[in-house]
């Protein structure tokens, strides 16, 4: 059977690609907060979406959910 491993690549310099941009400051905590609010609102629109889509998946998913609360110590 044939080798599939990858050839030894040159480093980036010798490919003449540009260097990934470098960021001038860091990332702020509210950038980093409006980011993650933005991504979270996302998130829920997709599982609701996919709930209205998948309706009996969805309650499957609620009634497993309920199950692991009721049976979850603390």
């Amino acid at each position: 059977m044939a080798d599939l491993s990858e050839p030894d690549k040159p480093d980036r310099a010798s490919r003449n690609e540009p260097e990934p941009p470098q960021r001038d400051s860091p990332e702020t905590d509210t950038e980093r907060r409006r980011r993650r609010a933005q991504f979270l609102r996302d998130l829920a629109e997709a599982r609701e979406l996919r709930d209205r889509v998948q309706p009996r998946r969805a309650k499957v998913a609620r009634l497993r959910h309920a199950m692991r609360m009721r049976t979850f110590r603390w």
